[in-house]
């Protein structure tokens, strides 16, 4: 399988593990992801909230460089993928819309192209009973709260991949490789990504909520698809709790017994190795 890769900026910069662990990831599984070439940012999260054109310009620009390659993209970030997909669908849907798009972004559009998140590859070109015959170290005993953020499975016209007010792939993917998800009802509160840097105080009070939920619900860690949802999980935390945030291509790797995986975790603000050694989990 070949697909075209937008990374977006958060995996090259603080997101840069799960940008790693998913190439890791895909290879393992016979996946190739050739990077876009010429990709830009995707203009997540401000430009959609103060210009139109700009929104769906530069998502339709990606979208464009995708078709000139032609083949399905793959966008790990959900705020990635949340722009790009809602740019594909109202190109799809509407007539207006396309026109303007193309105006915009200087091509034409075919709709040959389809987005995909990461997950939703792994879920239905994949497989999750392919992902159980790959695992090398099964991750008994581990017990995960998936979360799965606002934006990931909203809204179910444009995202239908999953149930969008109680998803189930995460959890599916964490038992498919061993672990135990745990029942909650925080998988989709808003953690306010989009709040981080200037309202900081809402946020903290967000991220303990959901972090003391996972807690009740007796997880020993959290596991995101979301390069914004894992730091401010981890950055707006209150400064008592040390519940480790994994991205699930990170678990993923863990299972598959790649090689890469420590050099992933180090890059983690919250130490998740305590954690994994107390289960026997660590390489």
């Amino acid at each position: 399988m070949k697909y075209s890769y937008y990374p977006g900026c958060s995996l090259e910069a603080t997101g840069v593990e799960y940008n790693l662990s998913t190439r890791a990831v895909a290879g393992a599984l016979g996946m190739e992801l050739v990077e876009l070439p010429g990709w830009t940012c995707c203009g997540s999260s401000s430009a959609h909230a103060i210009n139109r054109d700009l929104a769906l310009g530069l998502a339709a620009h990606n979208i464009a460089l995708a078709q000139e390659q032609g083949r399905d993209l793959v966008v790990p970030c959900s705020a990635c993928y949340t722009r790009l997909s809602r740019a594909d669908y109202q190109m799809r849907h509407d007539a207006g819309e396309r026109v303007r798009a193309e105006r915009l972004a200087g091509f034409s559009y075919t709709g040959q192209v389809r987005i995909y998140s990461f997950l939703e590859i792994v879920k239905d070109r994949v497989g999750y009973a392919e992902v159980t015959r790959a695992v090398r170290r099964p991750l008994a005993g581990l017990k995960v709260a998936c979360y799965y953020g606002c934006l990931l499975v909203r809204p179910p016209e444009v995202r239908p991949f999953d149930r969008a007010e109680d998803p189930a792939s995460l959890d599916e993917l964490a038992a498919a490789l061993g672990a135990e998800p745990v029942p909650w009802c925080y998988k989709t509160t808003c953690c306010g990504a989009g709040l981080s840097l200037t309202r900081p105080e809402v946020v903290g009070k967000l991220v303990a909520r959901i972090l003391s939920a996972a807690r009740e619900a007796g997880a020993g860690a959290l596991v995101t698809a979301c390069p914004l949802c894992q730091n401010n999980l981890e950055m707006r935390r209150p400064a008592d709790e040390d519940i480790p945030v994994f991205y699930f291509t990170e678990l993923m790797g863990l299972a598959l017994g790649l090689g890469e995986v420590s050099g992933w975790l180090k890059k983690h603000l919250v130490d998740p190795f305590p954690l994994l050694h107390r289960l026997s989990l660590a390489g």
